[in-house]
């Protein structure tokens, strides 16, 4: 089932996401139509909270991606109860998008490595390093989970550039291919 994703202004965006038990309700349906939510809007990444549930839950699918990296070919993942422990190694600027901020691309530093726990889809826990463009879309999409969006990482002047954007989100009119859900 596609569902709508909460765009920007959603108060559930900004809330720190809690983490849930093994007995959470129909689990493996909720990580189906995130990833079937994701594949219709043409992400690599969405968290729970934008589709308005306040759990720490992601899909990402790298596979999309596999002609210009090759060792994603086949990569689709769930990761619940997702925490980021260290990150590390050299910062990147690299230009992010988001579901949830339509229309808006701005580049963004972020540490190229970084070590993060989680549990698989089969409630499995695992503690790795994960580095490279894996570990961009994590620190995205983890971000959701603690309230945080990516426009929190840019200038107060690139911030500023945007504003009209963000405004016109506000007031309901975001400009899209998918279904969202806005305040309005």
């Amino acid at each position: 089932m596609i569902l709508p994703v909460y765009v920007y202004g959603q108060p559930v965006l900004r809330k720190v996401a809690e983490d849930i038990t093994p007995d959470y309700p129909n689990l493996k349906e909720l990580i189906q139509n995130m990833f079937e939510t994701m594949d219709h809007a043409d992400g690599v990444g969405l968290a729970a909270p934008q589709i308005g549930l306040p759990i720490r839950v992601v899909v990402v699918d790298l596979d999309v991606l596999s002609e210009d990296y090759p060792e994603y070919k086949g990569f689709r993942k769930a990761y619940i109860n997702a925490h980021i422990l260290e990150v590390s190694g050299e910062e990147v600027s690299m230009e992010e998008g988001c579901l949830s901020l339509p229309g808006i691309h701005e580049s963004v530093k972020r540490g190229n490595k970084i070590r993060v726990k989680y549990l698989d889809e089969d409630l499995v826990e695992h503690d790795e390093v994960v580095e490279g463009y894996l570990a961009r879309v994590m620190q995205h999409e983890f971000d959701h989970l603690d309230g945080k969006m990516f426009i929190d990482h840019i200038s107060p002047l690139r911030k500023q550039m945007i504003k009209g954007k963000l405004n016109a989100m506000l007031k309901g009119k975001a400009r899209c291919s998918y279904k969202v859900k806005t305040i309005k």
